[in-house]
């Protein structure tokens, strides 16, 4: 099964979760989404975005050079 990949930029707190949002509709069934986002809040931000909508999803953090990168695996 193939992953999708979203560089989110420095979009912050409520633009990324919104657009991230939308594109997590489109995922499979334990279809893994890569995210990777400059906004230093994101680490934080979607772990609680999870918690408050019963997302379905696990996470992975992972860093690659000084970007950090999130994978997201809908449930």
């Amino acid at each position: 099964m193939m992953h999708e990949e979203w560089y989110a930029g420095e979009l912050g707190c409520g633009e990324l979760l919104i657009e991230l949002a939308g594109r997590m509709k489109s995922l499979a069934s334990r279809q893994v989404f890569e995210l990777r986002a400059l906004d230093p809040g994101a680490e934080q931000d979607l772990p609680a975005w999870c918690r408050l909508t019963d997302a379905p999803v696990a996470f992975a953090k992972l860093r690659v050079l000084a970007e950090p990168a999130r994978k997201v695996r809908r449930a």
